[in-house]
């Protein structure tokens, strides 16, 4: 169940919607998957999947044949390589996820957001961060002259520098907008820059020096407006903004030659017609451009470095047969008191289909989600399906009046605030949902509503019939 925070609804629907067609072909390297970044490591190529809170792996036939979850991966909008094994995988709120992809996909480090959230690009030992293009408050406390544009990090996300400084625009509360944008990082440590609202694209050297900067020639010489308010409706603030950049990605040298940069972008202010702009890394010469049908968003390059578009949704589709072949055991064990203070552990659930669901008095997704699981719960006998609610409220006052109206017919366990340092989630609610054996079916992030439960039931009514 996915949830989309704040102010940047309207903004991550606008990067996030269509996708396309291709017939198959061997010898890909992806480079995009549904306005996202891709990256090559350990000859496949990864991608993160936000809808199912995964990394998918493909290989050179754009086939999956890897997939990694886990509970900090909530919501996954790129990833990059950082090091041998590692990606450095940016999560939508954007904190940085460092997960090794050997075994079975374990996190090894992670760090929060320098900004109020982070895009992140590595390369040549070092991380890159700007203003996600994935996460964009419509305002935002105004910054200084002199705040960094990019901001530096070792690999282990602490502030080693900064390149360039922020673009001041008309209006101060929109800084962040302004400022936000994708970025790549070269195996040289050259920055590639291209924010998300104006049409250029940058590259720095590694000590900061402006290289070149390119246009796409979308709007008249001098013509280029600032995001800007538009009269309110209701309470609603709107913006005037055109969406150029979405996304960067630096590709494979095609035919031995040098690598090429590819810029993810739009010939609407809506990122509905996308493009595809294929650029000279040493000149900021633009080499090619390719526009993009309706559903095209998964974008590939062939080892003759010839661009191929194909349907995102299929793709993806193709990872619900992939591995993992087989489901991991949920952990650590789970033994808490009910309200009444007798001990409930999750092994006595053991030959039943269970949803494992946390929760708080103070998460409001978390209040409309309870009366559809009400619902659930009910639809199905209790020899085969039964539903553990953990708060994770620290103060059992707010806890008890939670319960009290909206009167839960499946077990409160009580969390007592230690449930996040255990189970490592990003944010409530977060759903478990098992399959008979206690092994994880699917990790449920946010509230995704009516239509996602219709989902989750029906996987239930599957699980519940296998033999």
């Amino acid at each position: 169940m996915r949830l989309v925070l704040g102010g940047c609804a309207v903004l991550v629907a606008a990067l996030y919607g269509c996708r396309p067609t291709a017939p198959p072909h061997s010898g890909f390297t992806l480079l995009f998957l549904d306005r996202s970044p891709a990256a090559s490591l350990g000859g496949l190529s990864w991608a993160p999947d936000p809808e199912h809170g995964r990394l998918l792996a493909f290989d050179r036939e754009l086939r999956v044949v890897r997939q990694i979850t886990n509970p900090r991966l909530a919501t996954p909008m790129a990833v990059t390589p950082l090091g041998g094994t590692e990606l450095l995988v940016t999560e939508h709120t954007g904190e940085g996820v460092v997960v090794d992809t050997m075994g079975d996909g374990r996190v090894v480090r992670e760090w929060e957001s320098p900004d109020v959230a982070s895009l992140y690009a590595a390369g040549a030992g070092r991380v890159a961060a700007t203003r996600s293009p994935y996460y964009v408050p419509q305002l935002s406390t105004p910054e200084p002259d002199s705040a960094p544009l990019i901001r530096m990090l070792d690999t282990l996300g602490r502030p080693i520098g900064r390149l360039a400084t922020i673009r001041r625009p008309a209006t101060p509360l929109l800084d962040y907008v302004v400022n936000a944008g994708a970025v790549a990082v070269g195996p040289d440590g050259a920055v590639y820059y291209a924010p998300l609202v104006r049409d250029e694209i940058r590259k720095y050297t590694p000590a900061g020096q402006l290289t070149w900067t390119a246009k796409r020639g979308l709007f008249p010489a001098g013509s280029e407006p600032d995001p800007e308010f538009l009269p309110a409706k209701g309470a609603d603030l709107r913006l005037k903004k055109a969406l150029v950049n979405v996304a960067l990605a630096l590709g494979p040298p095609p035919g031995g030659r040098g690598g090429r940069l590819y810029a993810l972008g739009s010939d609407d202010s809506a990122a509905t017609r996308l493009r595809v702009d294929v650029l000279d890394p040493a000149t900021g010469a633009i080499l090619a451009t390719r526009h993009l049908g309706a559903r095209e968003t998964a974008v590939a390059v062939d080892a003759s470095g010839v661009l191929a578009v194909f349907d995102a949704d299929s793709l993806v589709a193709r990872a619900d047969g992939a591995a993992p072949s087989t489901r991991e055991a949920f952990g650590p064990a789970l033994e808490l008191p009910d309200l009444a203070g007798d001990t409930v552990r999750l092994a006595g659930f053991r030959g039943k289909v269970t949803l494992v669901n946390f929760w708080a008095s103070w998460c409001d997704p978390c209040r409309e989600e309870f009366p559809h699981m009400a619902e659930l719960y009910r639809e199905f006998d209790r020899k085969d399906f039964e539903i553990a609610g953990v708060s994770d409220d620290v103060d059992s006052g707010p806890m008890l009046a939670f319960v009290r109206k909206y009167r839960p017919p499946f077990p409160i366990l009580v969390g007592g605030g230690r449930m996040k340092q255990l189970y490592h989630y990003r944010g409530l609610p977060y759903s478990v949902l098992l399959d008979r054996q206690g092994r994880v079916i699917e990790r449920i992030f946010g509230f995704g509503g009516a239509e996602e439960f219709r989902r989750l039931r029906q996987t239930i009514a599957n699980e519940v019939r296998a033999p």
